[in-house]
Formats: structure tokens, C-alpha cells, sequence
């Protein structure tokens, strides 16, 4: 008996040195989970954070009925309601519970390169909007920084499902991941989204994948703001309504069927003064509500010389007093530059228009685009106008532009 176990220790000693010779050791990490199964003991992150128009969503971590494996998975609906007027949604899974950086509670993720889920959608062609790693750094409300900030910031998106369970991940090479509180972050905006969707989520974990390369970061152009209702090719979200009151004033509308200049829709918008604020506007911003507090959120479209766009009046003579890109600069990560044009008075036909980018620093966008106007250039009664193919483009400027 004394024998068989003397050569069982010196059968493991060796079994050991060969792992490690073999490098197998140091190449395989263990998974590190968000979500495996409802009430899995290897499940790790809180879906606390609720965000945006949260009576858009309805959460349910232990559906039976779609699951890729095990006995759960996720499932989320979103209405795309926009129920209290932000136009989209989303939830962080955080450290600790309705952790925003109060909490010295975060991971230190640092052995782990990759994030990987699978999902899908109900019926297909469902999107959500992006995926996201980190990103808790501001107050949300008072812009300052937290006290236990989120060592990064990455994203992925938009993401249009399938009907099928497909493998998805975030690239998370060289990324500071030795603090992270915001574990995932799943969000939706009305504009991809078009109308009510469910998905599913299921195998959310952190890996080590010893062949991942670090991901270059490319912008190809045309560029767009908006290109269609539900388009992937949307960048920014019309998220940032001005001034308070706007919420009163405007009616926005991104799936405007009756006359686009291209594709199946443009957007249109509507301004009362029914608060009495007399003026109003709107910046698609990256990511939503984003005024200048998040690191590292910035598009860098360098190459782009013009930004350009249609529009027009629902009458003619409407009168937008600016449209613009670029120019938020309340906080500590703010564009790196502006340009605008205007005042511009609309014609009932549509017509391009171009902000010209030559010479300016566009190495870090968040708001990508925005209008504003007021009742005193206007009819009284209030305006409605029209937008659509808004986009960053690659080429010169010409003067009949």
C-alpha cells in the first residue's frame, strides 16, 4: 500500500512537470462567468444597472423555453417604447448590487482576454444596439467622477441576431481589466431596434485565448449618422435633447415612412412650444447621454472632410438656426473639435447640405450631429422638418455642395 502511493505522488510529479513543459498550464485559463445558469455558484456580476427607458425592458434570467444549454438562460424584451423619452435602453451587470463606482467591489479580470456570449433572437433580425465592457467612470447625473471607476472602456455593436444560438465576443487584448465593476452591458436604441423585440442570452463568460491579437481600430466612410430606420450602419444615438423641457416641445420620429429622401425612411421632427422655453435641439451622441463625462467613447473619424445631409420643410421657410457636429465641451472627455452651419431656412423639397471638416481635429467624436432652432425665427404654432442620409464623408468639398 506504501509503495502504490509513493508511486502515485511521483506519478502526479511527473503528469505536473509535463504540463508545464508542455506549456498547457500557462495557455489554459479556467472560464469566468457572468451568466451560466440561473443561480449558478459560478456566476459572477449583478444585472443592476438598469439604464435609459428601463419600463422598455422586461428581464427574465431564468427562461426554460430557449436555452442554448444547461437549464436557463436570459431572456429580454425590449418595447422600443421609449417610455420616458430617451429613445433606448439598457442594463449593466455591476460588482455588487446598483454599484456606480460608490463601492470598492470590482474584479480584477487581468487573466482573461476575451469576453464570449451566445444569443439570439426571437424571430431574427433583432439588434442590439452594443455590448460593453467597463465604461462605469461619471455619475451619470452630476458628471463627476466616481470614487471606484472602471479600469476600461470597450465596446461592440450594433449586433443584428439571428434565429440561431451564434457565438459573439468583445476583443479584449491589451485592455486594463485588473478593475472592472462593469462586468457587461447590454443596451438597445429605438432607432435599430424599430419595434418591439426579444432575445436571448446564454454562456456569458470571461476566456483566455491564447491566439487573440489586439483589434485595430478602423472607421470606414461614408460614415453614418443615419442611413435608414433599423440600419447597422448607424452610428450615435438622438439621445441628447435640449434644454430640459425639451421632452415637452419635441416629437421625434426615426421611422418616418411618408417621403425619404432615400431608403425606406428618414426621420422626422417636431417642435411646439408648449413649455414656453421658446427654443430646443438634439445631439446624436456616442454612447447615449453621453456629454462629455466617458473615457475613451469617441469615434476617431480623421480622414473625414465633410459631413453631409438632407433635409426639409413640411411647408417650406422652416428655419433651423444650427446644425452641427462636434462641440460638446461640458466634460473631461469632450469632442475634439466643432463645426456648424447655419442659420438655414428649409424648402419643401429636399436638399443637401454640407458642414465642411477640412483643417478640423476629428480624432475624438460624441456628438456626431445636432440641430437647434427657436419660435422666435419661426411660426409661432411650431415647426416640422425632415432628415435623412446624415453621414461623414471621405472626399472634397465642391461649391455646389
Amino acid at each position: 500500500m506504501r509503495k502504490a502511493v509513493i508511486f502515485l505522488f511521483v506519478g502526479l510529479a511527473v503528469f505536473g512537470y509535463f504540463l508545464q513543459t508542455t506549456g498547457v498550464c500557462e495557455e489554459s485559463k479556467e472560464e469566468f462567468f457572468v451568466y451560466k445558469d440561473k443561480n449558478s455558484p459560478s456566476n459572477h456580476f449583478i444585472p443592476s444597472g438598469w439604464m435609459g427607458d428601463t419600463n422598455d425592458i422586461k428581464f427574465n434570467d431564468q427562461e426554460t423555453s430557449e436555452k442554448y444549454s444547461g437549464a436557463t438562460s436570459i431572456k429580454i424584451t425590449y418595447t422600443a417604447k421609449k417610455s420616458q423619452g430617451n429613445g433606448w435602453a439598457g442594463i449593466y451587470w455591476q460588482s455588487s448590487q446598483n454599484n456606480w463606482g460608490s463601492r470598492d467591489t470590482a474584479l480584477d479580470l487581468s487573466d482573461y482576454n476575451k469576453l464570449v456570449f451566445m444569443a439570439k433572437g426571437a424571430e431574427g433580425g433583432e439588434v442590439i444596439t452594443a455590448v460593453k465592457v467597463g465604461g462605469i467612470t461619471t455619475n451619470v447625473i452630476t458628471g463627476e467622477k466616481v470614487k471606484f471607476p472602471d479600469s476600461t472602456n470597450v465596446e461592440k455593436g450594433p449586433i443584428r441576431l439571428t434565429n440561431d444560438w451564434q457565438e459573439y465576443y468583445i476583443n479584449l487584448e491589451e485592455k486594463d481589466l485588473s478593475s472592472v465593476n462593469g462586468g457587461l452591458a447590454i443596451t438597445f436604441s429605438a432607432d435599430h431596434a424599430g419595434k418591439k423585440q426579444t432575445i436571448y442570452l446564454d454562456e456569458i463568460r470571461y476566456v483566455y485565448d491564447a491566439d487573440l491579437t489586439e483589434e485595430e481600430a478602423r472607421v470606414n466612410f461614408p460614415f453614418y449618422v443615419y442611413a435608414d430606420s433599423n440600419s447597422l450602419d448607424n452610428h450615435f444615438i438622438p439621445s441628447g435633447w435640449m434644454p430640459a423641457t425639451a421632452g415637452k416641445d419635441l416629437k421625434v420620429n426615426t421611422d418616418w415612412k411618408n417621403y425619404p429622401f432615400s431608403g425606406n425612411s428618414c426621420i422626422r421632427i417636431e417642435h411646439r412650444n408648449k413649455s414656453g422655453t421658446r427654443w430646443a435641439g438634439i445631439y446624436w451622441q456616442q454612447p447615449a447621454n453621453n456629454w462629455g463625462q466617458i473615457p475613451g467613447a469617441g469615434y476617431d473619424l480623421q480622414g473625414a472632410e465633410k459631413l453631409t445631409f438632407w433635409a426639409r420643410g413640411d411647408k417650406g421657410g422652416e428655419v433651423i438656426y444650427e446644425f452641427k457636429m462636434g462641440g460638446i465641451s461640458s466634460g473631461e472627455y469632450i469632442d475634439s473639435d466643432s463645426a456648424s452651419i447655419g442659420p438655414v431656412e428649409l424648402t419643401k423639397e429636399w436638399k443637401q447640405y454640407t458642414i465642411d471638416l477640412r483643417g478640423r481635429d476629428l480624432s475624438y467624436v460624441i456628438g456626431g450631429f445636432a440641430w437647434a432652432t427657436n419660435i422666435d425665427v419661426n411660426d409661432p404654432e411650431g415647426i416640422v422638418f425632415y432628415l435623412d442620409e446624415i453621414k461623414y464623408v471621405a472626399g472634397s468639398v465642391t461649391e455646389t455642395e
